[in-house]
């Protein structure tokens, strides 16, 4: 069996020119924040506890949850709104639709048997209420033309909802059941975000015109205004509360979060900038905010998280992120003590992590392309996006030297480096096999057939090439000369992955038609057979420290590991691993795996024998 033992979670999925929604329960000093199809929850006392709500059948928009902290309501931009247990098995407790289009906004009323949800939709139907056991509607919503950015329950009686859009908007509307009031029309561009103060007796709306206004929360008029002094210099995006009422937190596309003073005559005095490290790009615009206890957290669009403490601010902020796209490779650092894992994602994006830490900063390097394949030792990082270049990077620490680039003469399916003397690599691309000493092509092979995956030996001196036809052919080198020695006949499939174990004695292949095999490396034959049990393409291959287990992971979501001496049945299976599959896999140490797949996550695993 596998226990999962730490999750490095994901960032939200972010927009440029939206803000973002994080929720709160301040009991619990818990986040929930969307990005793809998941909900993720998370500790802010404890970032390793994350995990993942994976149920919704399109991309998620909005986590609430529900006062009491038992339920969480999720939306997803279908108009789909579901309410499932926090604990326990996590049952759907019940699912609506009550917009025709993505919702944008949710909130539960005070007393957790209404929800009140915005958005987009057909014809005017931009806002909805129900009850939330039943879905019977409570109120009409009039007085949107465009889609309704924001919504929010007054939390004391008497109730009222307060929303805001893309037509300049802020309505009110008095209940239940609910009807529309008057419209607030003193903002000149998006109305973001509109909060109610925890104690119902203001709300606040922050807008794209860089201004945020204060309303009396029983009657609806404006009573004061965030003061121009010290104010933002681009759209504000989210707005959020303190818990005693007296201060707002607001975060802007200036890149800065500010906290304001609520005065008694409502106007909003400045108090202070938090500033945020960053590197000045457009990664460091602010999108979202939450106050919770002494908590002041804020996302940049980018995926960093900044967690400052109201108590002292002047304190530097906890910094984390996560991955926003599919992982596709993860490289271990044996030698590094804490255990060092980096992990690439398509969109150019290299994280460090530690083991039992997590966040261990972003790499950062001077020309951010695409990496389609990669492949690390300590001290250098070897890349290829989708031309015909790959990169040599020098790594020192977190910083990255300046790359050298060589033209490899086709697009790299696979990046190999030699462990034993990093400086020799072998690329492959779909018709030739590369050799490279540093920056330099030593020599170009070409072949009568297509390749799809390589790997080479720690001493560099032998390779296997895996190709469309499922054969694999194994190459001695001699220098800059390639010499095939065998051909290996047993996949159906294109070659997708292929390993050799760490003591050099066995190779570990797989293919697009679902099967591993092991080979011992001297006598060609087949070590381990009928590792058919992943119902789709493998997509990696890993092998334990000791050579004693090899891992599969697959487009089905599951990793399979296997262990050598044991026939192929007595396998372990985590099941669900990686929501739309599995890319990335690699053992720390002899009973610990390491997973990343399409949800952007990365799952550390303790792999406990039968």
């Amino acid at each position: 069996m596998a226990q999962l033992v730490e999750t490095y979670a994901c960032s939200p999925a972010t927009e440029r020119g939206r803000g973002i929604l994080l929720a709160g329960d301040p009991k619990t000093d818990t986040i929930a924040y969307c990005t793809g199809r998941s909900v993720i929850i998370r500790r802010l006392d404890a970032p390793l506890d994350a995990w993942a709500y994976q149920d919704h059948a399109y991309p998620t928009t909005v986590a609430r949850f529900s006062p009491n902290g038992e339920w969480v309501a999720s939306a997803d931009a279908s108009g789909c709104v579901r309410v499932w247990g926090r604990y326990g098995d996590r049952a759907l407790k019940a699912e609506f639709r009550p917009l025709s289009g993505r919702v944008d906004d949710l909130r539960w009323s005070p007393d957790g048997l209404r929800i009140v949800v915005s958005g987009d939709g057909k014809g005017k139907s931009f806002v909805r209420a129900f009850v939330w056991d039943s879905g019977s509607t409570v109120g009409e919503f009039d007085g949107h033309s465009k889609r309704v950015l924001s919504c929010d329950f007054k939390p004391t009686r008497p109730f009222r909802i307060v929303t805001c859009g893309e037509d300049f908007l802020a309505n009110f509307y008095e209940g239940p059941p609910f009807k529309f009031k008057h419209s607030i029309r003193d903002h000149s561009n998006f109305v973001n975000c509109i909060r109610y103060s925890p104690d119902g007796s203001k709300f606040i709306t922050v807008s794209s015109d860089k201004k945020g206004l204060i309303y009396d929360g029983k009657t609806g008029e404006k009573i004061g205004e965030l003061s121009t002094e010290g104010g933002h210099t681009g759209s504000i995006y989210a707005v959020s509360w303190s818990p005693d009422s007296k201060q707002v937190l607001t975060v802007s596309a200036d890149k800065t979060a500010k906290v304001w003073d609520i005065m008694e005559a409502a106007s909003g005095k400045f108090n202070r900038t938090l500033t945020c490290p960053g590197t000045g790009g457009v990664d460091d615009m602010l999108v979202g905010c939450l106050w919770q206890n002494d908590h002041l957290v804020t996302v940049s669009l980018g995926g960093t998280f900044n967690v400052f403490s109201a108590s002292n601010p002047d304190k530097e902020p906890v910094t984390f992120a996560g991955h926003l796209k599919t992982i596709s490779s993860l490289v271990l650092f044996p030698q590094s003590s804490p255990r060092t894992i980096l992990s690439t994602s398509y969109d150019g994006v290299i994280m460090r992590w530690i083991q039992g830490v997590g966040y261990g900063g972003r790499l950062m390097r001077k020309n951010n392309t695409q990496i389609k394949c990669f492949a690390a030792v300590e001290e250098e990082l070897v890349t290829s996006g989708y031309d015909n270049k790959v990169f040599r990077i020098p790594l020192n620490g977190d910083q990255c030297g300046d790359a050298e680039s060589v033209d490899v003469g086709g697009q790299p399916n696979a990046l190999n480096l030699a462990i034993q003397k990093p400086e020799f690599a072998l690329i492959t691309t779909d018709s030739g096999i590369v050799l490279l000493h540093n920056s330099k092509v030593i020599s170009t092979t070409k072949v009568n057939y297509t390749i799809t995956s390589s790997s080479v030996s720690p001493d560099g001196t032998e390779a296997v090439v895996g190709a469309q036809d499922g054969k694999l052919r194994i190459y001695s080198i001699n220098g800059d000369t390639v010499t095939e020695e065998a051909v290996l006949e047993k996949h159906r499939g294109a070659i997708t992955s292929i390993h050799y174990s760490p003591d050099v004695s066995m190779f570990a292949s797989a293919d697009v038609n679902r099967e591993a095999v092991v080979w011992d490396r001297s006598s060609k034959e087949i070590k381990l057979k009928n590792m058919l049990y992943h119902t789709a393409r493998i997509n990696t291959v890993a092998w334990s420290p000791d050579s004693r287990l090899v891992a599969t992971g697959s487009l089905d979501t599951c990793a399979i590991v296997y262990e050598i001496d044991k026939p192929a049945a007595s396998r372990i299976t985590i099941k669900g691993a990686h929501l739309g599959g599995v890319h990335g896999l690699t053992f720390v140490d002899n009973d610990t795996l390491v997973t990343a797949g399409e949800d952007a996550c990365i799952r550390v695993w303790k792999v406990v024998q039968q």
